[in-house]
């Protein structure tokens, strides 16, 4: 199994900012085959949709760091984990913006970057990006096939209906050939229907100390998916999954563990990684956190 974790970003985590450059050389040295950044733009006072099915925001994202940021960061000091993001929200980022920063954080990390998109769920936050949210899945679409032509043709082009990129010299390529691999999140029908028609991977989530972990949750969706890539023509076992294990703040270490050890052998997912924001009060508690996990779980 391959064992992952974020990177400092949210919370009391991300008023320690100097800090990230050694948790992530850290964290290679104690074996972590994957760093990992989230995006958040607000903590809404007034949320008109909380977070995760709840009415409210967690008080976590009131402190947050920019992710393109520290995957740079995350790039430049360690030399083997993968550098993912689960997720961008792609509609909020006009494609050449997100492919031009994309594209360097993949050179920077010499073909390490791992592409997680997805659109969000935060009413104020398309607000304030000046997106319509009802168009986001659409946008994404768009954002999906601007990025192919900017990272495989030269001259790159694209003309949809929310996004344009004009006829433009495109040279630089990813080193990953012939781009850096897209995972995409989301779990609802149109989410899994386009993870199937065009994505490389999907991204989903499990949370111990919410209960026990559920294989069949995982499964059957991961299942569906590889239905309809087989309708499409595509090959159901090339789609890599990735799940993200997002303890609790009263999740125990042995939760986390025990989730991770069916996951080994109850799916055919062989890498998660463990989101460390509820958990660590601090970067020197993420590393002990994550030393303790790679120990118990290896």
């Amino acid at each position: 199994m391959r064992i992952g974790f974020t990177l400092p970003q949210f919370g009391a985590m991300a008023r320690q900012a100097e800090q990230v450059p050694e948790f992530a050389r850290q964290a290679e040295l104690l074996g972590a085959d994957s760093l990992w950044v989230g995006d958040r733009l607000l903590a809404p006072v007034r949320p008109t949709v909380g977070y995760a099915g709840t009415d409210t925001i967690p008080p976590e994202f009131n402190s947050r760091l920019d992710p393109f940021a520290l995957m740079t960061i995350a790039a430049t000091v360690t030399d083997r984990p993968l550098i993912g993001s689960n997720v961008l929200n792609a509609p909020w980022y006009p494609p050449a913006l997100l492919e031009r920063s994309l594209t360097t954080i993949d050179l920077l990390s010499n073909g390490r970057l791992l592409a997680g998109l997805g659109i969000g769920w935060s009413p104020e936050e398309y607000r304030t990006v000046g997106i319509p949210m009802d168009q986001r899945g659409a946008r994404l679409d768009e954002c999906l096939e601007a990025l192919d032509s900017l990272w495989t043709a030269n001259p790159a082009e694209y003309q949809g209906r929310y996004w344009t990129v004009p006829a433009t010299r495109a040279a630089l390529r990813p080193a990953r050939q012939p781009r850096p691999p897209v995972y995409l999140g989301g779990w609802a029908p149109a989410a899994l229907n386009r993870v199937a028609r065009r994505a490389d991977g999907w991204l989903p989530v499990t949370v111990p100390g919410a209960g026990a972990f559920d294989a069949s949750a995982v499964n059957g969706p991961l299942a569906r998916i590889r239905d309809l890539a087989e309708e499409y023509g595509r090959d159901p076992g090339a789609i890599d999954t990735v799940l993200r294990v997002n303890p609790t703040a009263t999740a125990s270490l042995d939760d986390i563990v025990t989730t991770i050890a069916r996951t080994g052998k109850e799916t055919d997912i062989g890498h998660v990684f463990v989101d460390l924001m509820y958990i660590a009060g601090d970067v020197d508690h993420a590393l002990e956190l994550a030393e303790k996990v790679l120990s118990a779980a290896r």
